[in-house]
């Protein structure tokens, strides 16, 4: 309803410029219009009208340029207004009104376009063919890890060489902040750990962040914009480098025959649990992994970076795996569904569910 309304206004205020083409011109008597309006001042209502209606055309086709001859028509417009201030200036209020709905489809052009370019970069084309994954190459990994293998269902496939996944979930930015939903896709790397993760958080009615969160060479970017427009978070540095690290170490639980990568190294616990240490670039991190007696994955943890206004601090960083949520996709057995969690001094901060709707893994 909201979008109709806006293609109305924006229809309806192009045609209205025609009133100036038309008194130009003296195509009509127009007594509202009572300034002298030449056939050079004519033409640019024109077009100015033209500029606007082609907007609001592929802005019902959904056509993401729609933005472009929108804002050039509202510039136009106003010069125009301003020309003749006494009979057009309350055109002022819908150009306004207008312009709140042209910046953020731009900044949703710009992020489109930032997101696409990365992407690009991000996936390496021409890899190597995969080989087979034998239960003779993960024999000198520790038998709960093994086990896990086996588990998963990789144990006589091809390995994996990317990921891509959908998710859905919700999360928050403190303890008793609201939930707020989030629907995001990753890629992941395995020949080189990396990750490429973007997504729309809904805020509030209307109005969304959108975040990046990159791990490429060993260095990790988390970006997150208002509308796409006003940045709220630019981390980059040594401890979102650690923290991006951790997070991909983590998130092998969603493509197991990473743990053969030759930057992870796995230490046995007992019969339940093994560490991991994750070794690249400049940074490296250990977390420990758990599983239940099956061999099904049930948690992670690890000592994170946790960015607060105090500055940042190593935290105990938890993530519980629901054993209710194993599926498979592509022969892969899988958690779906998992919450993270900050175990703090002052008490747990859970900030992010997700789960998993879609898995698809290039071999």
């Amino acid at each position: 309803m909201l979008r109709l309304v806006f293609a109305l206004v924006l229809l309806f205020h192009g045609l209205i410029h025609l009133m100036g083409f038309a008194k130009a011109y003296k195509y009509a008597e127009i007594s509202q219009l009572t300034g002298t309006y030449s056939r050079a001042a004519g033409a640019l209502w024109l077009f100015s009208a033209l500029l606007l209606l082609v907007s609001a055309g592929l802005f019902l086709w959904e056509k993401e340029i729609w933005w472009m001859p929108a804002i050039a028509g509202l510039l136009l417009s106003q010069m125009l207004i301003f020309s003749q201030w006494q009979d057009a200036r309350f055109g002022t209020i819908a150009n306004i009104i207008l312009l709140l709905g042209v910046l953020p489809a731009y900044g949703q052009w710009q992020w489109n376009r930032m997101v696409n370019a990365e992407t690009k970069a991000f996936l390496p084309v021409g890899l190597p063919e995969s080989s087979v994954l034998t239960r003779e190459m993960i024999a000198g990994m520790p038998p709960v890890v093994q086990k896990w293998m086996e588990r998963s269902g990789v144990i006589g496939r091809k390995m994996t060489r990317q990921v891509h996944l959908v998710q859905t979930g919700r999360m928050r930015t403190k303890p008793d902040g609201k939930w707020m939903p989030v629907t995001a896709t990753q890629y992941f790397t395995i020949h080189q750990p990396g990750f490429l993760w973007t997504a729309d958080v809904e805020a509030a009615p209307s109005v969304v962040l959108k975040g990046r969160d990159l791990y490429q060479n060993g260095q990790g970017h988390m970006l997150i914009k208002a509308l796409a427009l006003f940045p709220v978070t630019d981390a980059k540095g040594a401890t979102t480098d650690q923290g991006s690290l951790l997070r991909y170490l983590a998130e092998i639980c969603w493509f197991p025959d990473a743990a053969l990568h030759a930057f992870i190294q796995w230490e046995p616990i007992d019969d339940h649990s093994a560490k991991a240490t994750l070794r690249y670039g400049k940074a490296e991190g250990s977390g420990i992994f758990t599983f239940d007696e099956n061999g099904d994955i049930r948690s992670f943890e690890a000592m994170r970076y946790f960015s607060q206004k105090k500055g940042d601090t190593l935290e105990k960083w938890y993530i519980d795996m629901d054993p209710a949520s194993f599926e498979v996709f592509e022969g892969v057995r899988i958690p779906t569904r998992s919450t993270v969690t900050w175990k703090l001094a002052e008490g747990d901060f859970s900030w992010f569910e997700v789960e998993i709707g879609e898995v698809r893994y290039e071999l």
